[in-house]
């Protein structure tokens, strides 16, 4: 029996290979691949594909493993930390782009509700393909991620208010009041579900699946969790991309959230596909190449519009100028529920004919050029700072001269209050090292302000900051912000300003070393291979590796930029398991218990290799390993020793360190 959405999996996953492919050698985006796969595959293009509302589904299942796994890396205490950002910075950004795109259309010619829906349409931004970029490069947790996810975050809510507006403004009758009431009690509703289901019943039910040690149960709890959760918000109106983030921050809270995002994420990637994909296919190529002079000129008006308002609002938020160009930059295009929402305007009569074609045409544009203007938006806004622009636009609300200078001698400068940040700070302070900390969340810096913590509100990439946190008298600069391009900025300015500061630099990118190097840094961690660094070292200890040959290896690896696991020329370390070669060889640890034969004698008294065949390793002595022992060390009561021999061998010594009158009873 022939399956037509099976035909069409097929067809999109090979066509998705060989573009792909292409993309990849010529480094175009991934994103930009799928789009252009839907667009030669959909009805517009060669029409290969038919079931296209069954690829729409499976898009949307996609949007929804996306928010859910993004659900799952935040936390509830993450979420309130960026409350400003999603209350203030989105309500802003939806209400002046509407009032804004508003008056324009006014200007042109579409009535007074159309005008407001097209305003509507073009406030929200693409949450999946933003999101998405951003987590891949690893900048979620930057000022500027937040601030994104933030405004994506209200746009995904506002969008149901938007929904019961679009009757109104079509002239459709309806108790407006009545259904505002309804909602802000599902909203309601919904919160408190949220609150309760992350603080006791996901975490417990988890607890019970996961003593099953069953990955299938597992696995088939965390969707169940989830699709739970998106078809109740669903059921009350509300988005299933907002359903979905809300059951990733239920688990997020338990202990439990690593392993269902390592379930998730393999399914998320292949889904999403399908939403690029989908959205490939509402691209009309016949419309788009008869009216391609004025599309091209709408697309760039709209990309510069959205970009200048998101950059406004970051302003009003209190970012530098710098965070303030990524997030316009990374805001600049249509979303994806703006398609939802466009097909409610089309059944109400507010969208038609050419404006609705002009519509799809520009939004699926803009989609594409958002993986080019986040990926270029860095070097924008370094030639941005070079400008001679007002200290006020450049530093932001919370201005540079307002922050007391930070006075201090010999200190250390912790750029970025992240986890890393916040670690180095709290060694700092248990060290009693004196240390000032640089910051551009303003809201994070009111915060710790309050608690006494010596932080300050700018960005590092200008000058004047390291001049107030003195640089010239600083001597460690520590860096551990997420952001590839701001740290080699920060990097070179440091250096500049203080040649004989140690600048220690935090990386996830093994390609950044380098540059990093070439650019001043004294110490760059790249997060991977210290994570490498420390499970190999667990691996040595549990191999019973002396301590001073482990801690030789960790210096050797690290002295020659981690070499060692960038090649696979180098030969491994000469120690795999001994049951694997010597099978007939036990490694075994021995108690020496007051009262022992042994105890009080010397190793060449005992004569363990030469009597009884058994190699002495090391002996730990409260709480302290000793390896390779002399033979003139004494054997005392309490001492632990860690042998090597046949096992028979092995079994015939112990009665040299047991109680002889322990054995007889």
């Amino acid at each position: 029996m022939e399956i037509p959405l099976l035909n069409d999996i097929v067809i999109i996953f090979g066509l998705s290979i060989a573009v792909l492919f292409i993309f990849h050698l010529i480094r175009v985006p991934a994103i930009v691949g799928f789009l252009l796969t839907g667009i030669l595959a959909g009805p517009h293009g060669l029409g290969l594909v038919e079931a296209v509302h069954e690829v729409e589904i499976l898009a949307e299942i996609g949007v929804v493993l996306l928010l859910f796994a993004i659900g799952l890396e935040f936390s509830l205490k993450r979420m309130l930390q960026i409350k400003r950002s999603i209350l203030l910075g989105g309500s802003l950004q939806v209400l002046i782009t509407v009032v804004i795109v508003f008056f324009i259309a006014m200007q042109i010619g579409p009535a007074f509700g159309e005008s407001i829906f097209i305003g509507f349409l073009i406030a929200l931004s693409s949450t999946a393909i933003v999101l998405k970029l951003i987590q891949e490069r690893a900048e979620i947790d930057s000022p500027h991620g937040r601030a994104t996810l933030g405004i994506l975050l209200f746009q995904d809510v506002i969008i149901v208010p938007m929904m019961l507006f679009t009757p109104i403004l079509a002239g459709a009758t309806g108790d407006l009041g009545e259904s505002l009431i309804i909602l802000v009690a599902k909203g309601t509703g919904i919160i408190l579900l949220v609150i309760v289901g992350a603080r006791w019943i996901v975490p417990y039910a988890l607890y019970q699946i996961a003593r099953t040690r069953s990955r299938e149960l597992f696995l088939l709890s965390v969707f169940m969790i989830c699709l739970a959760v998106v078809w109740l918000t669903s059921s009350m109106g509300l988005s299933l991309a907002l359903g979905a983030f809300l059951a990733g921050l239920i688990i997020s809270e338990s202990e439990y959230s690593h392993h269902a995002l390592g379930n998730v994420l393999p399914f998320r990637d292949v889904f999403m596909s399908f939403f690029f994909v989908s959205i490939g296919m509402l691209l009309d190529l016949d419309f788009l190449f008869h009216q391609s002079g004025l599309i091209l000129l709408i697309v760039l008006c709209f990309l510069a519009l959205k970009a200048s308002i998101a950059c406004f609002v970051a302003f009003l938020l209190g970012f530098p100028l710098r965070t303030t160009i990524l997030v316009g930059l990374a805001l600049c295009q249509v979303g994806e529920f703006s398609f939802i929402l466009s097909r409610t305007g089309v059944e109400y009569g507010l969208l038609a004919g050419d404006i609705y074609q002009f519509f799809l045409t520009v939004s699926v544009l803009t989609m594409a050029a958002t993986p080019f203007c986040i990926a270029l938006a860095p070097r924008i806004a370094d030639l941005a700072m070079r400008l001679p622009l007002p200290e006020r636009l450049i530093s932001g609300l919370y201005p540079v001269h307002e922050i007391k200078r930070a006075r201090k001698k010999d200190h250390l400068i912790i750029i970025g209050f992240g986890a890393n940040g916040r670690n180095v700070a709290r060694a700092a302070r248990v060290a009693g090292i004196p240390h000032v900390i640089v910051e551009m969340d303003p809201e994070m810096v009111m915060t710790e302000q309050k608690k006494g913590v010596p932080i300050y509100y700018g960005d590092a990439t200008h000058e004047a900051v390291f001049q107030h946190a003195d640089i010239r008298d600083a001597r460690i600069v520590v860096i551990a912000i997420s952001d590839p391009a701001a740290t080699r900025r920060i990097t070179a300015i440091a250096r500049r300003l203080n040649p004989k500061v140690h600048i220690i630099v935090r990386t996830r990118y093994l390609q950044e070393m380098k540059p990093l190097y070439e650019l001043g840094a004294d110490d760059v961690v790249p997060e991977e291979f210290e994570t490498s660094v420390e499970i190999f070292t667990r691996v040595l200890v549990k191999y019973l590796i002396p301590r001073d040959e482990i801690e030789s290896f960790i210096a050797e690896v690290r002295s020659d930029g981690y070499e060692m696991f960038r090649s696979i020329s180098r030969e491994p370390v000469p120690f795999p398991g001994l049951k694997l070669h010597l099978p007939d060889v036990e490694v075994a640890t021995l108690r020496v218990f007051e009262g022992a034969p042994a105890a009080g004698k010397t190793l060449d008294q005992i004569g363990l290799r030469k009597k009884y065949g058994v190699t002495l390793l090391a002996i730990r002595r409260n709480s302290q390993m000793r390896s390779n022992p002399h033979g003139g060390m004494h054997v005392c009561a309490g001492d632990v020793l860690v042998v090597i021999g046949h096992p028979d061998k092995i079994a015939g010594v112990t009665g040299l360190f047991n109680n002889p009158e322990d054995m007889g009873d």
